[in-house]
Formats: C-alpha cells, structure tokens, sequence
C-alpha cells in the first residue's frame, strides 16, 4: 500500500470519531474562521470537562494521594542555558527532506518507513538519503523522486526577549515540562519536607515544531503534559520502574480503557534518548494502528548533573545515614493529554444496533471522566414537571457536571446524551408528582430503574465511582 493510501486509509478510520467530536462540541478545528490554521485544536465545551476530568484525576492519583509526591507548575520559557544543558539544542532533532518539484516536507525516517517498509529510526542522515535516491522513493504528495538531502530540523518553537530580535536573544518554548522540574528540584528539596525516593509531579503546555504532525490530536505541534519526576537512589532503579510501570497500568484501568489495547513495547538499546537507561512504552491500538500512548524512561543522573555542570551550582542530596553526598537518578513516568483524550474517544465509540433494528451511537466512557454525569429531564415541556425537574437539576449540579433539558421527545434526548458519554439519566413523569420516584436510565444497558427522588445523590455517589 502506497504511503498516500495508507494516509488516507488512517484519516478514514478517524472520520467517525472526528465527526463526532466536531458535532458534539468536544473538538473544533483551531482557526476554522479563517480557513483553519493545521494541525491546532480547541476543545469545546464538552472536551474541556473531558480534559479537564482526565487532569483532576491524574493529578488526584499520582499527587494528592501519594505521600510520596508534590506537584509544580513551571514557567514555559526557561533560561535558553536549560536547553543547552538538557541536549535539546543539538539532539532534539527530526530528519527533514523536502520534495524539489512540489515543496512538500516529510521526515525521511517515516517516509522510508512507509515507503520501504524498513525501520529507519536512528538511522544516519547520509544513509537515509542514499536510501531515497538509491530506491527512487517517491513523493507521497506529487509522485516525484526528486529530493533534497535529509538534514536535520530541530523540533522547539524559538522566540525573542526584547525588540532587538538578535539571536543572543533568542529563547524557547518549552518542547517537553521535565526541565523545569529538574530547575526546581533543590528550591522543592530545601522548601518541603521529602526525602529520597519522592516525585515532582506537573501538568502544562509543551510545544514541538513536528515535521509531519497528524492522525487528529494524536500529534500535535501544542499539547499538555502529564509528567513525574522520581528522585532514586540508582540502587533502587530496577524495583521502583517496576512498580512505576505497574502504576501505569493501573492508571489505565481507572480511565476505563480496554487492557486488551494496551501493550508494552520496551525501546532497543541503541534507539534509546541520549538521556535514558531504559525506556517502555505503553502503546495503544488507535484506528490507525498501534502507537504511543505513554512513556517510563529511567534518565539516570543524566538531568541533575548536566544542570549542575552548566550553572556552576552543585545538585546533590545528603544521605543522613552515611552522611555522603550524591546525586539522584530520576525515573520519569509521562502521559499525554490529548493522547489520553483520543485513545478514550477510540475507546469509547461505539455504533450499536438495537433489538428493534434502529442504529445508536453511544460514547461509553468512564463515569469518572465522563464530561456530563447526569441529565435530567421533565417527560413534557409542561409544569408542574418542568418545575420538578429543575429542582432535581439544582440539587445535583453543585455535586456533578449535569445537564437539564427540556425540548423535543425523550427518545431523541436519551440519544444526544449517548452520544455525550452521559452515564445515567434522570426522567421526571407524571408518576413523580405522585410517589416522587423518578426513572433512572443507565446509558449502556438502556436499562430503567424507578428510584425515590430524595435518594438521588446518594445512588449516583455509589454508582458514579
């Protein structure tokens, strides 16, 4: 299969679930007023109570419930030093190659990959492009074999202090959140009561000047981080990147995602980042094949010590018992937000046929990171339930993200809430101004329970979680 049809079988596969997304306000196009502006997204109103479900309870389960752990919000513009020190100016490179007849850029690793079927990753830049001309590769875009040189592109986003605009000013938006971690570990260490082993937990923006971002929000050129920092003694590293990797799965798990999607795939000692010891991925099976989802790299002392080397400040704990200083090794568990949103959206969708023959469209996500936990309903526009029905809605949405809606049949709101995730909702009737029981629907098994009114909350506490 040509590199083009694989593409455009890959954006087949999405279709559905981009459409959704689109219709259902979880994600617009970024800039799509004028024209769109390529691969940059807004989350709409329910893709940012998405979002922002998958970040509270990331930062609720590796966080607020670990005594091991503190949390750190660093700037996006660091010292352009950080960078020179962390290897990101000579070694945060992609492959670049540039077709001459129609300008179209590609990264050559990929685009020798798709072409050729080999596993160009690492791969010298010389050798790639003897490759491309040797095998007449041809441009994915046009059908020429006409190519420049691979050269290397570096991925980080540059920008200028002053108005100057002289390179001496020049400084970088942030393409990973570790280094600020690593900038603040002493001001944590000196400030906070931890010890050795602790993490440093954030969330944030990243940005990545990607050569050829895509597959919707799975690359992106600006995304969130959700990122950890583990400061070891280098004894314990084998153990504790167990244990890590063990956590991940588990935070897998809590999301709802399928284990049947989940793979590991440990990274070849000589693809490895110049930083890590040892890396695994947690992989996913997207649409459009098998990717990463997340990553547990053991970086060493790599970090702490180059730091300490490019500012002149040493970087070092004191061991109480033996009263030795030493510098820590770092484990770094990373997770993606855009990539957890899409591999739930995957995860989640789901056309089903019912008994009667009629197709639905049903999201099921966890009630846990659901964007909407319950909507309420009146059966008719008409008081006293309307009346009724808010009153249920005022008492609920203090506790929950809910909805109330009152227009068009019941069925046909039963199904917009399907296609929202909504795991459960909530139908006031004329038998509620008589009992003041309600009906509860449960959004995968479309199954209806009539339930007291005045219990409500304590039901969806317990099935909710």
């Amino acid at each position: 299969m040509s590199l083009i049809m694989k593409q455009a079988s890959a954006q087949d596969s999405l279709k559905p679930i981009v459409a959704l997304a689109k219709r259902r306000g979880f994600i617009y196009p970024g800039s799509e007023l004028y024209g769109g502006f390529a691969n940059t997204y807004s989350f709409g109103p329910y893709g940012v109570e998405l979002k922002k479900n998958i970040k509270d309870l990331w930062w609720k389960t590796f966080i607020q419930e670990r005594r091991d752990m503190v949390g750190l919000d660093g700037p996006i513009l660091l010292h352009p030093k950080t960078w020179q020190a962390s290897g990101h100016m000579e070694g945060f490179n992609d492959a670049l190659i540039d077709c001459k007849a129609c300008k179209a850029r590609f990264r050559c690793d990929h685009l020798i990959e798709e072409a050729l079927g080999l596993d160009a990753d690492g791969m010298a830049l010389e050798k790639m492009t003897a490759l491309v001309n040797e095998k007449k590769v041809k441009c994915p875009k046009c059908g020429a074999e006409d190519f420049t040189d691979a050269r290397n592109f570096n991925l980080m986003f540059s920008t200028h202090m002053s108005k100057t605009g002289h390179e001496g000013d020049a400084a970088y938006l942030r393409p990973e959140t570790a280094q600020a971690i690593f900038l603040d570990f002493k001001n944590v260490l000196d400030t906070m009561r931890v010890k050795i082993p602790f993490g440093i937990g954030q969330i944030g923006k990243a940005f990545r000047n990607e050569i050829t971002p895509g597959n919707f929000i799975f690359r992106v050129i600006e995304f969130e981080q959700m990122e950890i920092e583990y400061f070891i003694r280098e004894k314990d590293w084998e153990e504790l990147f167990k244990q890590w990797l063990a956590s991940m799965h588990d935070w897998c798990d809590l999301i709802g995602l399928k284990k049947s999607r989940i793979h590991e795939k440990e990274h070849e000692k000589e693809k490895l980042s110049h930083y890590s010891k040892r890396t695994v991925d947690l992989v996913y099976d997207f649409p459009f094949g098998t990717s990463e989802l997340y990553g547990l790299a053991y970086r060493t002392d790599f970090d702490l010590k180059r730091h300490a080397e490019h500012s002149g400040y040493p970087i070092e704990c004191l061991d109480l018992d033996t009263k030795e200083k030493y510098t820590p090794h770092v484990l770094e568990p990373t997770f993606g937000v855009e990539r957890t949103l899409l591999a739930l959206l995957c995860d989640a969708y789901e056309e089903e046929q019912l008994e009667n023959g009629e197709m639905r469209t049903v999201m099921h996500f966890s009630p846990r990171i659901a964007p909407v936990k319950a909507a309420i309903f009146p059966l008719m526009k008409k008081e006293p339930l309307t009346e009724k029905a808010k009153s249920i809605f005022d008492s609920l949405k203090n506790l929950w993200n809910c909805e109330y809606d009152e227009s068009g049949a019941i069925g046909k709101r039963y199904r917009r809430q399907d296609e929202l995730g909504t795991p459960f909702c909530i139908t006031v009737d004329f038998d509620t101004l008589e009992d003041d029981t309600v009906t509860l629907r449960d959004r995968d098994s479309m199954q209806q329970e009539r339930v007291p009114a005045n219990q409500l909350i304590e039901i969806l506490n317990k099935k909710l979680y």
